[in-house]
């Protein structure tokens, strides 16, 4: 497909749907960075700011602490026990 018939149909889609298509191309070019290692293609490197937003499994690794305690029954339910 060519630029001009991608963009035609782009222009065609409501603003919600340009909207999520945006999304998709951010999604696709990080893929692409994380699969091969190269920059993103237009030259911008991903800011600090930008990779703290970016969430995912193991994200808040050794950032969130439990007590010891953290099973045992609270002392406010103790009359309920």
């Amino acid at each position: 497909m060519t630029q001009a018939k991608i963009l035609e149909k782009y222009e065609a889609l409501p603003e919600s749907l340009k909207t999520e298509v945006g999304h998709y191309i951010e999604f696709l070019l990080e893929k692409y960075v994380n699969s091969t290692g190269a920059s993103r293609p237009n030259g911008k490197e991903e800011n600090q700011q930008d990779l703290e937003k970016s969430h995912g499994y193991g994200s808040w690794a050794g950032q969130i602490i439990m007590s010891d305690d953290f099973d045992e029954p609270l002392e406010d339910l103790k009359d309920y026990m």
